[in-house]
């Protein structure tokens, strides 16, 4: 294989993402709904968010789509190099889209309702483009052995500021875990402008996009790694090394989470090792099957919403999905039962969402940041 093909599995992958953003998820719950028991299944509960600890399939899409972007740096780069790109160009592009992806979360959170007062600063967007930030710096100017002693200190170093840092807006002894009493609560309240997005705490705040800085970092080792040329490595061998490292990694995350909850609001440690068992395991998944065997036939579902995700995620903010999905199909969602009326209307935004992407897909127009 090329060192700087594109990867089918990545774009696959990132679309797989997408699709629970893009109305899987509702599609799935609404399903289950059909059921007796089924508002209460486990299936629908892992499909919201954890209320604060724990970890639930919903807490991962985030994060895989920060890993999956420090998959793809190492290609980007090695192939900027080869085209005789500076240094300085290559930091240009790098401080230039991570201030688009804060700019564009700005956008998706309200920026042209010149309501400053009432603007959300952090955003999902806002924290890619600064975790991938910093994780690409550390990896022009870093060794992998250097890079991997910094991850591992981030870690362990952001563990030990929440657990042994006092709260001064809190009653001593509160929990340094709970959502009262976290640091990161603490110095959004003191930093961020704005409006927080649960009062007095933000889960993209300052404090906590720190480890996930790692979350790209890991990516970026992956991506690393994958590059490595079929003569050093076979493409087996680098799909079983990485189920390995996810074996690793969740047991790492499950020995860490007794002293340091699982939460993805709070982006600890813990959820950064779990999250690269995750990641790892469906990349290592995605690659065997559509890069090393070469089965790509079916990615193609998932390759129309995966390379236009930035795309998908804006429009739906823009775009009534929903009002296109109910001219076609809310005639035919209102002559059924309630619970089939939902799957019905759910599955039609799906689908429209999809078919607007793959108009795009067809025309060769794809939004890159």
């Amino acid at each position: 294989m090329d060192q700087n093909k594109r990867l089918a599995s990545l774009d696959a992958l990132r679309g797989f993402d997408m699709l629970f953003i893009m109305g899987l998820t509702p599609l799935i719950i609404s399903v289950c709904g059909l059921f007796p028991g089924g508002d209460s299944c486990w299936l629908t509960e892992t499909m919201q968010h954890a209320s604060w600890h724990g970890f639930h399939h919903h807490d991962t899409i985030f994060p895989l789509f920060l890993f999956i972007a420090g998959v793809s740096f190492p290609f980007s780069y090695s192939k900027q190099m080869a085209s005789g790109v500076s240094k300085g160009h290559i930091y240009g592009r790098i401080f230039r889209r991570a201030g688009m992806l804060v700019l564009l979360g700005l956008v998706y959170n309200g920026l042209f309702n010149l309501d400053f007062k009432e603007l959300r600063v952090a955003s999902v967007l806002g924290r890619i483009g600064i975790a991938w930030m910093f994780a690409a710096l550390l990896f022009i100017n870093f060794r992998t052995g250097t890079r991997a002693v910094i991850a591992a200190a981030i870690l362990i170093g952001y563990w030990l500021l929440l657990w042994l840092t006092p709260v001064p807006d809190v009653p001593a002894g509160t929990d340094p875990y709970s959502f009262e009493g976290n640091l990161a609560g603490y110095v959004d309240r003191l930093i961020l402008p704005g409006k927080l997005y649960q009062g007095t705490f933000d889960p993209e705040g300052i404090l906590s996009a720190v480890p996930a800085i790692v979350t790209a970092m890991l990516g970026m080792f992956t991506g690393e790694f994958v590059r490595l040329p079929e003569s050093c490595i076979s493409g087996k061998r680098k799909t079983l090394y990485m189920a390995l490292a996810a074996v690793a990694f969740l047991a790492v995350g499950l020995l860490w989470s007794t002293v340091f909850p699982v939460n993805k609001q709070l982006w600890t440690s813990s959820f950064v090792c779990l999250m690269a068992a995750y990641s790892l395991g469906l990349f290592a998944l995605f690659y065997y099957l559509a890069d090393v065997r070469g089965w790509q036939e079916w990615t193609l579902c998932l390759r129309v919403v995966g390379m236009n995700s930035i795309t998908i995620y804006l429009a739906q903010a823009i775009i009534s999905f929903y009002g296109i999905s109910n001219f076609f199909l809310g005639g035919l969602a209102g002559l059924c039962p309630p619970d089939w009326g939902a799957v019905i209307s759910n599955t039609g935004y799906l689908a429209v969402c999809w078919l607007f992407l793959y108009f795009l897909y067809r025309h060769k127009v794809f939004l890159k940041v």
